[in-house]
């Protein structure tokens, strides 16, 4: 073995390199990586997109985008899902049956349209112009509304109203109940919008 002294400025320079190189293979992996996320326009062509529910209290909504709609998230209250059974008669398809392969999976076909009663998981788009609803949740007489109002969801643009089950109201423009998209529960915190079968 040689004593001869070791070259500080040699040493130096070959870490140098390999710390370049390092960054160098860093920075080329995180693009690769980040192609396991769906993208953008994978998203929008109808990729599932995973909702995080673990803070919405119940009496809330939430809005996620899919396909490029909005999909409503509601936790329902106690009262507000006893409210549904007194809007039976008032809607115009109380369980479902009009284009159910459209509309409304058959696991939310149901007097909650949903798997779990407390949530309800809906496109927030109204069936008869494609305007977007707005939240009335507040029970009792109001402004377009009946005077027995339950709380639901109305349609500023042609008074068509919904109830908390997305159930459209008999005698409106709307022809149909609001879409309940393909969907799973991943976990009791973690909703998956879009697919509904585990592979």
């Amino acid at each position: 073995m040689s004593d001869s002294p070791v070259d500080q400025s040699r040493r130096t320079w070959v870490a140098i390199t390999a710390g370049a190189g390092a960054i160098g293979g860093v920075a080329a992996a995180v693009p690769f990586v980040s192609t396991f996320a769906p993208s953008e326009r994978a998203k929008a062509a109808g990729a599932p997109v995973e909702a995080d529910i673990s803070a919405l209290k119940p009496g809330e909504k939430m809005t996620v985008e899919w396909r490029g709609k909005p999909v409503w998230i509601v936790r329902r209250t106690k009262e507000q899902l006893e409210s549904l059974k007194k809007t039976d008669a008032q809607v115009a398809d109380p369980d479902s049956k009009r284009k159910p392969d459209e509309l409304t999976p058959e696991y939310a076909r149901n007097e909650y349209r949903s798997r779990k009663p407390e949530y309800l998981v809906a496109v927030g788009i109204c069936s008869h112009l494609g305007c977007s609803p707005t939240d009335k949740f507040t029970p009792g007489a109001q402004p377009s509304l009946p005077d027995d109002w339950q709380g639901g969801f109305l349609c500023p643009c042609h008074g068509s109203t919904f109830d908390l089950a997305g159930r459209v109201f008999k005698n409106k423009p709307a022809p149909d109940n609001l879409e309940v998209p393909p969907h799973m529960y991943l976990s009791d915190t973690v909703l998956l919008i879009g697919e509904d079968k585990k592979a």
